[in-house]
């Protein structure tokens, strides 16, 4: 079975070395390798102030906190995505306000965005989702309208860029996931993009219980609520390890999402996602949206290949549905959307095949 999601893993001649180096070095906590991997992984994105943490909804929750989300407010988010965006959410507890998809592309509508803003509306989460950039130009116009931060959750979309520049340029905060399964992953973990300096040196602090490296134990003061949510040098490791060869891996996907466009056009039951103006998705999944999914997914398991919807739409989960809305546009899309294995296990021949099997219909 072609699975439709794979872990990517250095060669052992590779990784096991440097992970013997740290493990045995006498000190594999957070230090200088969680430092180095943060500063690469910023050279990497071109911009901003990474802060390496232990999951991708560490990076969520922490990213709330600097955005001034406090008990009783809401946050605008989708029902389209993983668990972790919107339980994030609950964590600093605030309430979800939903916003409908643009049924073109499966992200937030900038439109449905503008409806859903209240007086208790204290932040937008947008969602790349399956790697897709959401309609950045719009969202930002909407965030300086009513001066409210954005949080953009990339954890599927490491790589995918808009006007040239990769995610984790556009908005005062990016999520990324380095969970076993994304694009780079640390076995576990994730990161908070800051793109302020002195909000980043705050994030670093509620990482760590509230208190402040910088200082000693004996000389710090605890002034606000903190975590355990800290990388550490086993993790970063194998981050820096990852990071040697990401454009490589990443460029894998997106030649895979690249031929899947220009073969599935035009296609008796398949419907392109489309994609917004000066964008380039980086295609953690492929995306497209067909008729009698249930006999398009059969037809692809029967062949050996794995396809899927893969999420639940959060709206489905009691605990994250705090104002039940209508979404017409994401009652649509969900009702048709499948991905397809798209990665870098994913050969030309591979590829080939889901080609053949498509086009023959199911």
């Amino acid at each position: 079975m072609i699975p439709l999601i794979k872990t990517s893993i250095p060669p052992r001649e590779v990784l096991m070395p440097r992970l013997e180096q740290v493990l045995y070095s006498g000190y594999i906590a957070q230090g200088e390798v969680v430092e180095e991997f943060e500063r690469k992984f910023e050279e990497y994105i071109g911009g901003g102030n990474t802060l390496s943490l232990n999951s991708g909804t560490a990076a969520l929750h922490i990213a709330l906190i600097l955005a001034g989300v406090k008990e009783g407010d809401e946050v605008i988010s989708t029902a389209l995505t993983a668990e972790p965006t919107n339980v994030a959410i609950k964590m600093v507890g605030a309430k979800v306000r939903w916003a409908d998809v643009d049924s073109t592309t499966g992200n937030i509508s900038v439109v449905a965005i503008e409806k859903a803003i209240n007086s208790k509306t204290k932040a937008i989460i947008v969602v790349d989702y399956a790697g897709i950039p959401v309609d950045v130009k719009g969202i930002k116009s909407i965030s300086e309208k009513y001066n409210i931060p954005v949080i953009e959750d990339a954890a599927h979309a490491l790589g995918a860029k808009y006007k040239g520049q990769k995610t984790g340029n556009h908005f005062p905060f990016t999520v990324y996931s380095f969970q076993a399964i994304k694009h780079l992953t640390t076995i576990d973990g994730g990161a908070l993009q800051i793109a302020d300096k002195e909000l980043y040196e705050k994030g670093k602090v509620i990482r760590w219980f509230g208190l402040d490296k910088k200082l000693s134990r004996l000389d710090n003061d605890i002034t606000f609520q903190g975590y355990k949510y800290h990388m550490n040098n086993v993790n970063a490791t194998i981050g820096l390890i990852q990071l040697e060869n990401i454009e490589k891996l990443i460029q894998r996907y997106i030649e895979n999402g690249n031929y899947f466009d220009q073969h599935l056009k035009n296609v008796k039951g398949v419907e392109l996602i489309e994609y917004y103006q000066d964008t380039e998705p980086s295609y953690w999944l492929y995306t497209l949206k067909v008729e009698n999914r249930d006999g398009f997914v059969k037809m692809m398991a029967d062949n050996g290949i794995m396809a899927s919807e893969l999420h639940k739409r959060n709206d489905l989960h009691t605990y994250l549905n705090d104002y039940p809305t209508e979404l017409p546009n994401l009652d649509l899309f969900y009702s048709k959307m499948v991905h397809i294995p798209c990665g870098w296990w994913v050969t030309d021949e591979d590829r080939e095949k889901m080609m053949t099997l498509i086009k023959q219909g199911w």
